[in-house]
């Protein structure tokens, strides 16, 4: 590693002088004595290139893949056209980073931009951002775009996934915001108790659309009640569901956000995944990260720039609304090419599927004697109860390579499925919970 090792002995000799040290060991002083590495690292031997790679296979073999997923919560199986793969592994995209001389990338921002202008027609709102890191993050950051120096209260679904009220709650932290739980009945919000909550000092509210158990919830009633105390509401969307449900413009929501993973992203153990924000034309200057516009340029042709650029990067930081200041442009790129690969027509297709399998499995399980808990209109996730242990019914699936639904804490399973899934596999899912039920 020598060549790569900037400095030479003699040159960091000489800056330890300037700020008057003699020896490394002197500039690191003010740490603790425990904390310091005493001798070398105990790293094993180097290996041969072939030795490598056995080696990462030996690891790589330690995963466990299931060919039999029947688990949401908030990252999705769905079928990925190969196309998608074909256009995005081209080298031009795979290297492209963030666009810090922006208007020299023209390609890139012509791809951000596109994307901006397809989340836009997702959700039915008027710009776009051109994404943050996930869908929990997307929520937080759209948390600080609605509030305001009276309004600093911010109120959250009980039904909202659990990972991203925690994520709020980090974010709010840190910026004396405080953050309430509106309660839920009967697996969605409780409106009554939203109404009782709401009052001047309320910056907004966060609602997931469908919810953290797959129910569909009262958009526009929600929005009604929010904006007749003066609050905004934030909607958090599936984007495969709003291809046949009211859009959060439609619902009259202030800002959507969502996890981008469904839009041609594979699970990947978790990551990385892509947060979608968009908002209506009063909100959009408040929009954090980059946004892409379209112009003209000095000769009259089509050209793209950063625009609303008032952003932490080039202002005060105290002024700043977000410190985001990067987007995951290959993650905006995938979901790019999967919409135009599957259109609206195969949007609206694949959410017609997940929800009518969904749907046939919920009562199918039934029938094996998992009762459904809720009797509300759903997407592509349901709970149900089991009448045995839900991790016993739960590795047993896993022993047949099956990736049951999620055991939630108070003893419910929360199911997914998706357009992957046949109508063979779901029978025999039900066939090995009738086993382990005893029917």
């Amino acid at each position: 590693m020598g060549s790569y090792i900037p400095t030479t002995e003699e040159q960091r000799q000489r800056m330890l002088e300037i700020v008057g040290l003699t020896s490394t060991e002197e500039l690191f002083a003010a740490l603790p004595e425990e904390v310091k590495l005493k001798g070398e690292l105990q790293l094993p031997k180097g290996l041969s290139e072939l030795g490598a790679a056995r080696k990462m296979e030996d690891y790589a073999e330690e995963n466990r893949i299931f060919r039999h997923i029947f688990r949401g919560a908030g990252a999705y199986d769905h079928y990925i056209p190969s196309i998608v793969k074909e256009v995005v592994s081209k080298e031009e995209f795979v290297t492209a980073y963030t666009p810090y001389q922006a208007e020299i990338s023209q390609g890139l921002l012509q791809s951000i931009f596109e994307y901006q202008t397809m989340i836009c027609e997702l959700t039915g709102l008027d710009a776009a951002n051109a994404s943050v890191y996930d869908g929990a993050s997307a929520a937080a950051e759209g948390v600080f775009m609605c509030r305001e120096r009276k309004r600093t209260r911010v109120l959250v679904s009980e039904t909202t996934n659990p990972q991203v009220t925690e994520v709020i709650k980090t974010y709010c932290h840190g910026r004396q915001a405080v953050v309430e739980m509106v309660p839920a009945r009967d697996g969605s919000t409780d409106l009554e108790a939203l109404k009782s909550m709401l009052d001047d000092t309320v910056a907004c509210f966060y609602v997931q659309q469908p919810n953290f158990y797959g129910i569909l919830e009262d958009g526009r009633a929600c929005a009604e009640a929010v904006h007749e105390r003066g609050g905004k509401l934030i909607m958090g969307c599936n984007p495969i569901a709003l291809a046949i449900v009211e859009t959060p413009g439609e619902c009259g929501a202030d800002v959507a956000v969502g996890e981008g993973q469904p839009l041609g992203l594979p699970l990947s153990f978790g990551g990385p995944y892509l947060g979608f924000m968009a908002a209506s034309r009063d909100m959009m200057r408040k929009l954090p990260g980059r946004i892409v516009g379209e112009t003209v340029d000095s000769r009259g042709n089509r050209g793209f720039v950063l625009t609303l650029q008032a952003r932490e990067q080039h202002i005060r930081r105290e002024k700043a609304g977000s410190n985001i200041c990067s987007n995951e442009a290959l993650c905006a790129l995938i979901a790019s090419v999967y919409l135009s690969a599957m259109g609206p027509e195969g949007i609206t297709q694949t959410a017609v599927l997940c929800a009518s399998k969904a749907h046939y499995l919920q009562k199918e399980l039934e029938k094996a004697g998992l009762p459904p808990v809720y009797k509300k209109e759903f997407f592509h996730e349901f709970v149900t109860a089991s009448p045995v242990d839900g991790k016993r019914l739960l590795g047993a699936l896993e022993g047949k390579g099956f990736l049951g639904g999620l055991l939630l804490p108070d003893g419910n399973l929360l199911w997914c499925a998706t357009e992957k899934n046949s109508r063979e596999e779901m029978d025999e899912l039900v066939s090995l919970v009738k086993e382990v039920c005893g029917q």
